[in-house]
């Protein structure tokens, strides 16, 4: 077998020829490395199913911690340590109103990046 056939399906090229002008087009206009990492931090935050499912319940419907632990059987503790986690990272936003505290999809890119998930799934 020889050696470029070692890579687990994975197709390499059979010469090593540079295209040059497409490279000076993605250096150009790929953005700084610090933004790349924090953009993979953002997609960590959304590899976790319960925030997922968090975030779905919210693309639905403005609700509160309880409603949240109610419609996916989990406990309130557990609901709000998630949704900690994703309002530190600009994904839910909160608003009080009397002794309740409503949750809400912190903005449309946030419902467009679900949408867009599911989307691709369902291909």
């Amino acid at each position: 077998m020889s050696e470029h056939n070692h890579n687990h399906g994975v197709e390499c090229c059979e010469v090593h020829e540079l295209h040059t002008d497409l490279l000076k087009k993605v250096k150009d206009t790929m953005p700084p490395e610090d933004e790349l990492i924090e953009l993979a931090e953002l997609f960590k935050v959304f590899g976790d199913s319960t925030r997922i499912r968090i975030l779905y319940v919210l693309f639905e419907a403005e609700v509160c911690v309880c409603d949240i632990a109610d419609a996916l059987g989990m406990t309130q503790s557990a609901i709000s340590h998630q949704l900690k986690i994703l309002k530190q990272s600009k994904l839910v936003k909160a608003r009080r109103e009397g002794k309740s505290i409503f949750y809400s999809l912190a903005d449309d890119h946030v419902a467009m990046i679900i949408e867009k998930g599911l989307e691709h799934i369902e291909e």
